[in-house]
C-alpha cells in the first residue's frame, strides 16, 4: 500500500476545506442602520443566498444577514422555511434604501411557486434581512443611507 506524501496530503486537505467553505456564509459585516449597529452574516454565494435565514427560530435584535450579489438585477425574496418574521431592505449601489418589506411567516409546506414574492424597487445587488419589526422601529425609509464597503463586498460575491 502506498502512502501519500505529507505535503500532498496537506494540499488535498486545504482544497477540500476551501471547496466547502464557499457554500456557507462567509463572515460578518458590522453595519450601522438609523443609528444602531448590527452584525450581519454575509451571504455571498448562491447557496448561502438561497438558504438565507431559513430554519432560524430566532434572529438577534442586532443581527441579520447581508446579501451581496455579483451583479444588479430585479430581485425577489421569499419566506422559504422561515420560522420568524423578517424585514428586508433593498439598497442601491450607493447604499441608499430603495424599498423595504415586512415579510410574514408562511406555512412550512407551502410550494415554492405559491410563496409570496417581495420585490426590490428596480435592479439591485444588495439586500439586508433583519428581525421582523426592526425597519418600522428604526423608521427606515427610502432614501436613507447605509454605509457599506460595497466594492470590497461585491468583489467577494460569487
Amino acid at each position: 500500500m502506498r502512502t501519500l506524501n505529507p505535503a500532498i496530503l496537506s494540499i488535498v486537505t486545504l482544497l477540500a476545506i476551501g471547496a466547502c467553505a464557499g457554500d456557507e456564509t462567509t463572515g460578518t459585516q458590522r453595519v450601522e442602520i438609523a443609528g444602531e449597529t448590527f452584525t450581519l452574516e454575509l451571504a455571498l454565494t448562491r447557496r448561502a443566498q438561497h438558504r438565507g435565514l431559513s430554519g432560524r427560530d430566532h434572529i438577534p435584535a442586532d443581527g441579520g444577514m447581508l446579501f451581496v450579489f455579483p451583479y444588479e438585477e430585479q430581485r425577489y425574496f421569499v419566506m422559504r422555511d422561515c420560522l420568524v418574521p423578517i424585514d428586508i431592505i433593498f439598497l442601491n449601489p450607493a447604499g441608499r434604501v430603495m424599498n423595504s418589506h415586512a415579510m410574514a411567516v408562511e406555512p412550512p409546506d407551502t410550494p415554492e411557486r405559491q410563496l409570496k414574492r417581495y420585490p426590490s424597487d428596480g435592479p439591485t445587488s444588495l439586500a439586508i434581512e433583519l428581525a421582523g419589526g426592526t425597519v418600522a422601529r428604526l423608521g427606515v425609509e427610502p432614501g436613507d443611507t447605509v454605509e457599506l464597503p460595497v466594492l470590497e463586498l461585491k468583489r467577494r460575491a460569487r
